[in-house]
């Protein structure tokens, strides 16, 4: 673009302040001091802007003229260098003229000032879109130049080279996307674009085009090295492929995106575009949700599962039924398992209790269902490698975050190798007393005597004192009677005998204690002791205490029961 027409703009903006001034002056009109100064301020501060613009617009232009005369006589390694410069200062321009055009813009439509300087600025933007479309086909060109070098390099300088190579491409897809800001500008100032539109659109559909090619060899690719490095997952030099194709995949994503974003400012249909990035990879967004490349992207799905089902129907079913029938078999084994594992406890002369045997058998036939289950995912070709890797770290993580469940599985471990209780055992925990229903490595269940359901963490119980009450085969049997201070000591001491020894649930060994134990305030007291089996403890307890009651009221000896004598003193009044 020639430096002295933007000299010859800045000319006309001078007139144009003039031409605003003018007629409030010709024609005498009254205004306001205020209102005047403050318009005043605005368009000069306007005018210093615009001035400042293409103050600088000029020397942008006239750095880049001589710049490109020296170009050619550089040498090579320089000459790109100062090219590579060059498409940067040009961008500078870019931004410099489309600030002019916004400017512009904010006169009025209908001014002879504006009409003069739109029709400069439409000269100049076709210089500057001819320089653009130039400066892409100069882009073409050395990328496909050092490409042709490239294996002829190896190690860092093949490293150099290719990322060279990769930021000229990118400055090629920043060129087409000024030409788009062009064409818009020339848009907002109502100029023709038609012609420069479909050029832009060609290039940007073929940029389009070259990079869906490339986004599905990189995926192809990339999907069937993943399935290699998942089978030998010590390949050093495939991981490295894999981390290098992710890149270049990862590449093609980003660029493909700025394209088909650029189809779309100039109207452009890129519905297909949106949906190779969904298909891709790319993440969703409440924009793609509504819009058309979503729905082209679940019909491509659809189509894509169609013909997958079509070509591989008999072996997805075949598979199917593998799966199945593995399953199944290993169910039947694994019930088998349980059952041999029940009946081996059983007949082992360990003294195993029923919490260790229902945990033996649990964990016995869930390794074979787990086994089976592993089995039958090979089968449908699902690898195995990565699934145990993945099942490994999560148990790290699920174990560190659930520390205080995986002290309830050590308490409840302990607790199965030293059997501090069992099943069915009545025992007395953290507060807690009644009936062990059931019991898991995580806690216990326990049914209290009216019959709530408590359910205790197997680290509190293990932490704490545990009694159990039915432990034993056998039970002594607590009991305490009182007579009083005048009945025949020996005479209740021969009753006492004879109703505990004809009790039938009474043992005879160990034998009863039946003793003086203490004299009371009021009465004289017995402890009588007798052994009963432990399920007929609370049956012997009951009996002998009505029984005593009945035999010592019928043989005339008293239980004494609290008493105080009160004695009352009266002082008569002396008379005065």
């Amino acid at each position: 673009m020639p430096v002295k027409s933007f000299s010859l703009i800045f000319f006309q903006i001078i007139l144009l302040f003039g031409f605003y001034c003018s007629p409030f002056a010709a024609a005498g009109v009254n205004v306001e001091p205020e209102i005047s100064a403050d318009i005043a301020t605005n368009f000069d501060s306007e005018m210093e802007t615009l001035q400042s613009q293409l103050t600088r617009l000029d020397q942008d232009i006239s750095v880049l003229e001589d710049m490109r005369k020296q170009v050619n006589d550089l040498p090579k390694q320089d000459r790109e260098a100062l090219l590579f410069r060059l498409d940067e200062r040009s961008f500078d321009v870019f931004q410099r003229l489309d600030e002019v055009i916004q400017l512009t813009i904010q006169l009025p439509t209908e001014d002879a000032q504006r009409m003069k300087l739109e029709k400069r600025l439409r000269r100049d933007l076709a210089d500057i879109s001819n320089d653009a479309f130039a400066s892409i086909v100069s882009l073409d060109n050395r990328v496909a130049g050092f490409k042709k070098e490239l294996a002829s390099f190896d190690g860092g300088q093949r490293i150099a080279r290719e990322a060279y190579i990769n930021s000229l491409e990118l400055l090629r897809i920043q060129y087409l996307e000024k030409q788009v800001e062009i064409i818009e500008g020339k848009k907002s100032l109502d100029m023709p674009i038609e012609i420069m539109r479909q050029r832009v659109e060609v290039l940007l559909y073929l940029r389009a085009e070259t990079l869906v090619g490339k986004l599905q060899f990189a995926g192809s690719a990339l999907k069937e090295m993943r399935h290699r490095l998942a089978r030998e997952l010590n390949n050093a030099e495939l991981d490295t492929t894999v981390k290098i194709f992710s890149n270049l995949h990862e590449q093609y994503l980003q660029r493909l995106a700025i394209i088909s974003e650029l189809l779309q400012r100039l109207g452009v249909d890129n519905t297909a575009y949106a949906g190779v990035l969904l298909q891709q990879g790319k993440s969703f967004s409440v924009r793609d949700l509504k819009g058309p490349a979503f729905q082209e992207f679940l019909r491509d799905s659809w189509r894509t599962m169609q013909d997958s089902l079509e070509k591989n129907s008999p072996d997805i079913i075949f598979r199917l039924l593998v799966f199945i029938l593995v399953i199944f078999i290993f169910r039947i084994l694994s019930r088998l398992t349980r059952r041999a594992t029940v009946a081996a406890c059983d007949r082992s002369s360990a003294d195993l209790s029923l919490l260790l045997k229902d945990t033996l058998a649990t964990v016995s036939s869930g390794t074979v269902m787990v086994v089976g289950l592993l089995m039958a995912l090979s089968q449908i070709g699902i690898s195995l490698g990565p699934m145990l890797a993945g099942l490994g770290v999560a148990g790290f993580v699920i174990g560190f975050a659930l520390q205080d469940t995986l002290s309830n599985f050590a308490a409840g471990a302990m607790i199965l190798i030293y059997r501090p209780y069992d099943v069915d055992d009545f025992v007395q925990v953290t507060g807690a007393s009644g009936r062990v229903k059931k019991m898991s490595l995580v806690s216990t269940t326990i049914t209290t005597f009216d019959n709530q359901t408590l359910i205790v963490p197997n680290s509190k119980i293990w932490g704490d004192v545990i009694k159990n009450v039915t432990a034993e085969a056998v039970r002594r049997v607590d009991l305490e009677f009182g007579i009083g201070y005048g009945d025949d000591i020996e005479h209740a001491e021969r009753v006492l005998i004879e109703v505990v020894d004809g009790h039938n649930m009474v043992l005879k060994s160990p034998e009863a204690t039946i003793r003086v134990h203490s004299l009371g305030d009021s009465s004289v007291n017995f402890i009588v002791r007798p052994w009963a089996k432990t399920e007929d403890y609370w049956q012997v307890h009951s009996d002998l205490t009505r029984e005593i009651k009945m035999r010592f009221d019928k043989e005339g000896i008293s239980i004494p029961f609290p008493q105080r004598d009160i004695h009352l003193y009266t002082q008569q009044e002396k008379k005065s």
